[in-house]
Order: structure tokens, then C-alpha cells, then sequence
């Protein structure tokens, strides 16, 4: 889910003057009211490292832990055998590598080894010999070692093995995966965006989630258009396994933030099938070896004579051997899976009638020649022809399955996907999916997603999740009646489901506050945000970053009541535990920047205003994408203190680079473009250009009107703009 900071810019104090206050949304909870962050999963595995004796200042340790975090870069260690199986227990949709002392293991396998997410053991020991007897008894464990560096070098292949198992398949036509996935390779293959500001994105996104290897990151970002689309994606790198997971899980921001990436690759697979098809049989075989989950073997056990597709890019290899024994007799070593070899039958006329693009990418690709891969683009169907057992000594969990490429039309999956295609509409790009991509500030676009994803839930706490994401979004689109409406009913959910001191319903009562808070009813607003601080205060500890928006936000009412002492020594306690908790460039420290400024624009220090806003505005150029809404926040900022101070072209220059972020940034009638109209306007009448004052205030007065309850006082303000305005023409 994706976790991201709602820009609110509001006018406050006696004269009317806008001032820029950003308040702190729970889905990332810090800045701007700030949404609550939880860490994304980029990647299909983690690691576990259980030793009673771990000692993480020893410079061994170090050593071992980055060269483990260059293969599995989300590494958790633990001391403590409960701790680490407490946390083991609750990994979902992802891979678990353990590695783990002697003794510890001895302790613990026998409880966790036929859990589905535990993916491999490693035992680490000073006395191979003393633990080999037990370990060799236990499938999953992969070996007793003293030294890091082999552990390594299994954990690489059996890291590659786990990202080749989890791949997006559906079955007879019944996953909305294939239509999703399907939907949203289309809107992003007919986007042209820029791919520096791409590449920039999605190095900073990964760098945010903290879940790739920041040697990994640097050399995309360094060497990124030195390479093929093709060769980054068959190079042990993040990038296949990002991908896959964003497209298995359906995980929309993965799949937009890797969106240029996605289409690099299928113009490239594109490019060489047209280049390669004169050379191509009429019809060949190529093979993919793979694990596949005990469910999902049972489901294309009953869907013989179905249909499947895999929802991924396929790879898949001419050479029948190396499919067999480096990829499927492997995954028989874990008894929670079945080595599966696909022997997959090629019609290259079907496959050039259905557009599913497919090339030989030996001589392209990371590998070379080594395995002979033929890769097919997403979604490619196939029907189900035979399910044989391949005997072999070790296991009775090895099996061939016959496939028959078929076209993407007449049938079940086509079927569905073009419905949902209607549904969605007739336009093109992003707003197919009803504008999905909320991370840069463009809310509207996740609209129609939750949508489809609350009339898709099937559990009270997915009604809550989804409810609680469109009230983010209606808040950040400036629909503030259904905002409350939907924050509400999440919260009507969460106070059933969830322990009264749940940090959830603390994240609700914030939201609901800013709610209150952008319609201008700041006593409901204060009330929201101190249940939110009660429940933090009590549930987290005293650094959380969560404390830090609570504070935030109630400074941020305070700023609004006028009553600005308080909203200082509010915002200076966020601002404090942000310097504690988060890393010196963090958005959200530009945020507590924002709003002091605010506060001391207000109280009429604008020497100390232009600072914090000019601060703010620094750490946003470095931390977020060039045309995110924050730093027209700041751009406003700056405005507002240069016309305050009279130096009104200089005022004039900032808020029109704020208004341009924001067309950019926002839906057409977002009420943050009123408040930038209304402050130029404020900047001509200031120069006694009052015809071009007029226009721009005529322009928030219509937005404002549209988007704020008929007594809000931005209205009332602007009215009286209008009608001062007017006399003196």
C-alpha cells in the first residue's frame, strides 16, 4: 500500500494573508499533515540472522552482514529464539532465508520447518561436525557452515530460485490479476514520461523502502542506459525481482514506479521478435523450470485442459537440460513445493496474431549464450495439456507439464479483461485506471483503483484499509465530505476489530482531524489530532515519527486559531523528534520547516520565515521529484513572506513557480490552485494591477466555491478580496 504526505495550504490571521501550513496525513505519518509510513517490500524474500551471541559493533559481524545485505538486502537479526519465530510467523506474500547458530537451530526447526514462507536454512556454527547429524535430516536446512562466504554463495542461487518460483500466474481465466496487471501494462505502454526523471524516481523510491542494496541502486542509477532492458533484466540485480513482485502481488506502486522500465522491455522484446521472425520455426518447444506452491499445483491440477497465464515477463530456455536439473529438481528440496518443468508448445503465427511478443535474447541478455533464454512478454496464455510425474529417485514431487501457447481472444481471461477495460473507460495512459498514481502528489489517480479493490474485499480489515486509502485520496482531490465519509466508516471497522491503543485507529482519528482541519473546523480538528496523540503516546515510543506528526498537526490548528506560540512549541517538539528519528534529508523534516515558517510569518518575523521556508525548500529539492506538490508549498511560502516584506516581483516569481508545480501536480479544481491564485491576486493588488488582481481572485472564488462547504472562510475572504478590489478600480 502506498504511504505518502498530503500537502494542505491554507490562509490564516487577522489580515487575511495566506499562509502555507502543512499538515500531516496518517498514511505517512510526518510532514505535511503526514500519512503514517510503513515500509514497503520490494523484493519476494528477506533475511533472519537468530544467534544468542550476535554482536553487531564486532567488526566481523559488519563485514558478514554487507556482504550477506549484496544478495538479500532486508536483513532482521535477533538474539532471541521467541522473537525471531514471533516475527517469522507473520511474514506473508514473501520468502524467508534463515540463517541461525547451532544450538538455536537445533531449538527451534522442528516448530518452524513446515511453515510455507520459511524458503531455506542456513546453520552458522564454529563446530560443523557437532550439527551436521540433525541438519542433514532437515530438507529446507541447506548446510552447516563457518564461514560467511559460502553461505553467500547458496544464498545467491537460492535466491534466483525463489524469485523464479514466485512469479504472477492465473488459472482458467478466474484471477483478476491477469486483468489488472494486464490494464496496467497497457495505460503504461502508451505513456511517454521522461526516463531520466524515471530512473531518478525509482532510485529514490528504493532508497526510501530501504529494501534494495545501495550498491545495486547506484549502479542503475549510474549505468542504467548503458545496458538493455534486456540485460537488466536478466542480471542478478533487483530489477527482475522488483518487477515480478510488483506484478505477482499487484502492487500498483512498484508497477508505476517501474512503469518505464516495464515498457523499455516489451518495445525491446518487440523490436527483436520483429527482427527475429524471419529466422523463427513455424512452431518450436521451449522449457522453464521452476518451483510451484503445493495450492498452486493443486489449482493447475484442476484446470487441466484450461487455461494459464503468466502474468510476468517469461523466461524460458531452449535447452531442456538446464530448465530440469538448475531449476526444477531443486525446488523438490522444499517439501512446500513442486519442481515443475514446462514444456511449452510455440505457435509463432498465434503468437504474432495475439501481440505477445516473444525473442531470443541469448546474445542481449546478462548470461549470454549460458542458457539459451527465449523471453516472451507479459501475459502469455497457454492451455493445459498433459500433467505428467518425472521419475526421480529423491522425490515423488517432480512433474512435466504440456503447454500449448493459444491467442488473447475468445475466452474466459479476454473476456474479463475487456469488461473491466470498459468499465474503466475509453481513455488512455494513467487515467485508465482512474489516475493511480498517488505517490507525486496526483491522488485522483487512485481513485477508481480502491474502488475496484473495496468492491473486490473480502475481509473487514481489507474495508478498512481501502476505505481509509480513498479518504486520503477524496481529502487530497479537496472532496472533504467524502473524505469524513470514507476515514469514518474505516474507523467504524478498526474500533471492532482492533485493541483500543492500536496505532491504526491513531492513524484514523489524524486523518479525520485533517479533514476538519482543511474544511476549517479546528476545534474538531484538535480534538481528532490529541486522540491520535493519546493513543501514540501509549502505544509507541517516545521518537516515533508518529509522535512527530501528532505534534505537527496540532500545531498546525494552533497556527490556524492564531493562537501561534502554541503552534511553535508544537511544531519545534515534531520537528525535534524528526531530527531523532529520521535521516538529515527527509521530506518530513522540510515539512516541520514549512510550517514554522508559517508560524513566524504570522507573527510577523519574516527574516526567520524566509529562512525555515528556504530550508524547507532545500531539503525538497534534494529528497522528492521535481513537480511534487511540497515544494509548491515552499514556493508559496517564499511568496507570501516577499509580499509581506514588499518586494512584490520576488513575490510574484515564487508564487507563479508555485502555481506551475501545482497544474502540474494537481486535479484541475484542487483548492490548494485557489489558494495560489488568491495569493498572486494578492501580489497585483499590492502593485495596483487591479484588473489582473481581480482575475485571479475571481479564479479561487470559483474553485473554493466548487470544492469548500458554502461557510467556509476562504470563501468569505476571498469575497472580500474581490470587493476591495473592485473599489479601488
Amino acid at each position: 500500500m502506498s504511504k505518502q504526505k498530503s500537502t494542505t495550504t491554507v490562509i490564516s490571521g487577522a489580515a487575511a494573508m495566506p499562509s502555507t501550513t502543512t499538515i500531516t496525513n496518517a498514511n505517512n505519518r510526518a510532514a505535511a499533515v503526514l500519512p503514517r509510513p510503513r515500509r514497503r517490500v520490494l523484493q519476494n524474500f528477506r533475511l533472519l540472522w537468530l544467534d544468542a551471541k550476535l554482536d553487531e559493533s564486532n567488526d566481523d559481524f559488519k563485514k558478514s552482514f554487507r556482504r550477506l545485505r549484496r544478495v538479500v538486502a532486508s536483513i532482521e537479526t535477533f538474539k532471541d529464539a521467541q522473537e525471531c519465530i514471533d516475527f517469522l510467523s507473520a511474514v506473508t506474500n514473501q520468502k524467508v532465508f534463515m540463517i541461525v547458530s547451532g544450538s538455536l537451530g537445533r531449538q527451534i526447526i522442528a516448530d518452524i520447518e513446515a511453515w510455507p514462507q520459511l524458503e531455506s536454512v542456513y546453520v552458522f556454527c564454529r563446530n560443523q561436525a557437532a550439527h551436521e547429524q540433525w541438519a542433514n535430516k532437515v530438507p529446507k536446512v541447506k548446510g552447516v557452515y563457518t564461514k560467511i562466504k559460502p553461505i553467500c554463495k547458496a544464498l545467491q542461487i537460492d535466491r534466483e530460485n525463489c524469485d523464479r518460483a514466485m512469479i504472477s500466474i492465473s488459472f482458467n481465466g478466474r484471477d483478476a490479476l491477469f486483468m489488472y496487471t494486464q490494464l496496467l501494462k497497457e495505460a503504461l505502454l502508451e505513456i511517454e514520461d521522461d526516463d531520466v526523471k524515471s530512473i531518478k524516481d525509482l532510485v529514490e523510491y528504493c532508497r526510501l523502502q530501504d529494501d534494495v542494496d545501495e550498491d545495486e541502486i547506484k549502479k542503475v542509477q549510474r549505468e542504467y542506459r548503458n545496458h538493455t532492458s534486456i540485460w537488466w533484466y536478466t542480471a542478478p540485480y533487483f530489477m527482475y525481482s522488483m518487477l515480478n513482485r510488483g506484478l505477482r502481488e499487484m502492487d500498483v506502486d512498484i508497477i508505476l514506479k517501474m512503469g518505464f522500465f516495464i515498457r523499455h522491455l516489451h518495445q525491446h522484446i518487440t523490436e527483436l521478435h520483429r527482427e527475429q521472425q524471419g529466422n523463427m520455426p513455424t512452431n518450436f518447444q521451449v522449457f522453464r523450470g521452476q518451483g510451484l506452491s503445493m495450492e498452486d499445483f493443486e489449482k493447475m491440477k484442476k484446470t487441466k485442459g484450461g487455461l494459464m497465464s503468466f502474468n510476468n515477463f517469461l523466461s524460458t530456455s531452449r535447452n531442456r537440460k538446464i530448465s530440469l536439473e538448475n531449476f526444477a529438481l531443486p525446488a523438490t528440496n522444499n517439501p512446500n513445493s513442486v519442481g515443475i518443468l514446462f514444456i511449452m508448445n510455440i505457435d509463432t503465427a498465434i503468437c504474432t496474431k495475439s501481440s505477445t511478443p516473444f525473442a531470443e535474447v541469448s546474445k542481449v541478455g546478462y548470461y549470454k549464450d549460458k542458457e539459451e533464454e527465449i523471453l516472451f512478454s507479459t501475459h502469455a496464455i497457454f492451455r493445459i495439456d498433459r500433467i505428467e510425474r518425472i521419475h526421480d529417485n529423491h522425490s515423488d514431487r517432480l512433474y512435466e507439464v504440456n503447454l500449448t501457447i493459444v491467442g488473447n481472444d475468445n475466452h474466459e481471461l479476454n473476456t474479463l479483461t475487456a469488461h473491466i477495460r470498459k468499465d474503466l473507460g475509453v481513455r488512455t495512459g494513467w487515467s485508465r485506471l482512474g489516475r493511480i498514481l498517488k505517490r507525486v502528489g496526483e491522488p485522483a489517480k487512485a481513485e477508481q483503483l480502491y474502488q475496484i479493490l473495496l468492491a473486490k474485499a473480502s475481509s473487514d480489515e481489507d474495508r478498512a484499509e481501502y476505505n481509509y486509502q480513498l479518504g486520503w485520496v477524496y481529502n487530497d482531490m479537496g472532496e472533504y465530505s467524502k473524505a469524513l465519509s470514507s476515514y469514518e466508516r474505516s474507523l467504524e471497522i478498526r474500533k471492532i476489530a482492533l485493541p483500543p491503543n492500536h496505532p491504526d485507529l491513531a492513524a484514523s482519528y489524524n486523518n479525520i482531524g485533517m479533514v476538519y482541519h482543511n474544511m476549517g473546523e479546528y476545534s474538531k480538528a484538535l480534538s481528532h489530532y490529541e486522540k491520535a496523540l493519546d493513543i501514540d503516546q501509549r502505544a509507541l515510543p517516545p521518537n516515533h515519527p508518529d509522535l512527530a506528526s501528532d505534534y505537527n498537526n496540532i500545531g498546525a490548528v494552533y497556527d490556524n486559531m492564531g493562537e501561534y506560540s502554541k503552534a511553535l512549541s508544537s511544531y519545534e517538539r515534531s520537528l525535534e523528534i524528526q531530527k531523532i528519528a529520521l535521516p538529515p534529508n527527509h521530506p518530513d523534516l522540510a515539512a516541520s520547516y514549512l510550517n514554522i515558517g508559517s508560524v513566524y510569518n504570522n507573527m510577523g518575523e519574516y527574516s526567520k520565515a524566509l529562512s525555515s521556508y528556504e530550508r524547507s525548500l532545500e531539503i525538497q529539492k534534494i529528497a522528492l521529484p521535481p513537480n511534487h506538490p511540497d515544494l509548491a508549498s515552499s514556493y508559496e511560502g517564499i511568496g507570501l513572506v516577499y509580499k509581506n516584506m514588499g518586494e512584490y516581483s520576488k513575490a510574484l516569481s515564487s508564487y507563479e513557480r508555485s502555481l506551475e508545480i501545482k497544474k502540474i501536480a494537481l486535479p484541475p479544481n484542487h483548492p490548494d490552485l485557489a489558494t495560489s491564485y488568491n495569493g498572486i491576486g494578492l501580489v497585483y493588488d499590492k502593485m495596483r494591477d487591479y484588473s489582473k488582481a481581480l482575475s485571479y481572485f475571481e479564479k479561487a472564488r470559483g474553485i473554493w466555491e466548487k470544492a469548500l462547504p458554502s461557510n467556509h472562510w476562504y470563501i468569505s475572504h476571498v469575497k472580500g478580496n474581490i470587493e476591495n478590489v473592485k473599489k479601488k478600480m
